[in-house]
């Protein structure tokens, strides 16, 4: 499918078409005719359809917000299983806005021109096709590690990925559901490890707002982090070594969260296993183990 634009478009490619389910058609209506087309007449479903099928959408001209949102997820809202798909790439001859790949599980991006951060759940690998950067969904590279090659400084050794580029991503391990390792050297975006399932991430720098929301399992790990950490939580391990703003545990359903201040959730006392489990993961003394608090229900 080629569509061209005369000026940017966002949400196109967006599985989520804008989190319908919080607008009901205010902000999109998934059948409706995509603004700004040249020459075509296509809707915001029609690219998503297409992208399931396997086909390729090549977007001519700059691409808006939140390009390729959820991308590959088969969504529960709209009757799917909430796995991931196998779907097609997109490919932007021009520059993408902010948050390209936001929660994006499986598939391709390829970029001619420049992409605007916080980035979403994409690392680059290089490229197969001539002239454009390629970008890979994290959680789906960690779910099948294959061949292709992360772009230096950005490093992947067995199932461990370091991210080492100082770039913002938003949802970083979106969906994850592997026994593999991420560590972020550097700051986080907004929702990391959202909807998290297995596996370890671990942010040595700072994380938005959101940090481990609707997590279900694995153990995430961050510095300092902002309103609603842990967020609607139903399994899953959250340590916040520094501070953390309000409403931390807001909603939480399971899980665990540790910190060194205060939560919503109730508070429990640290147990043996609590002890040795945190003095093995962030290699303190049980001294400085004795800082943190654990919340749970």
């Amino acid at each position: 499918m080629n569509i061209e634009f005369t000026s940017p478009v966002d949400c196109l490619c967006d599985f989520t078409y804008d989190f319908y389910w919080q607008h009901m058609g205010k902000r999109l209506v998934p059948s409706e005719k995509i603004p700004d087309q040249k020459g075509t007449s296509y809707t915001y479903e029609e690219l998503v359809s297409s992208l399931k099928r396997g086909e390729d959408v090549h977007i001519i001209g700059n691409a808006g917000k939140r390009l390729g949102s959820s991308l590959g997820v088969d969504l529960k809202f709209f009757k799917g299983t909430g796995e991931p798909l196998k779907v097609g790439s997109i490919i932007v001859d021009g520059d993408v806005d902010t948050r390209m790949g936001i929660s994006m599980v499986s598939g391709s991006i390829y970029v001619m021109g420049q992409v605007k951060q916080p980035l979403g759940n994409v690392i680059e690998v290089v490229s197969d096709r001539a002239g454009y950067r390629k970008f890979c969904s994290i959680t789906g590279f960690m779910h099948n590690i294959s061949d292709e090659t992360v772009v230096s400084p950005n490093v992947i050794i067995k199932e461990t990925l370091s991210i080492n580029d100082g770039v913002i991503r938003d949802t970083i391990a979106a969906r994850l559901d592997s026994n593999a390792s991420i560590i972020v050297n550097g700051n986080a975006g907004m929702s990391t490890g959202i909807l998290m399932k297995r596996g370890t991430v671990n942010v040595y720098g700072d994380a938005g707002m959101n940090t481990g929301v609707l997590m279900r399992g694995g153990v995430l790990t961050v510095c300092d982090t902002e309103e609603f950490a842990g967020a609607y939580m139903k399994g899953g391990v959250l340590i916040i070594r520094g501070k953390a703003k309000g409403y931390v545990g807001a909603n939480m359903k399971g899980g665990s969260i540790y910190l060194k201040g205060k939560a919503m959730p109730v508070q429990v006392p640290l147990d043996e296993n609590d002890i040795k489990f945190l003095v093995k993961l962030l290699s303190i003394s049980q001294t400085q183990v004795m800082m943190f608090k654990k919340y749970s229900i």
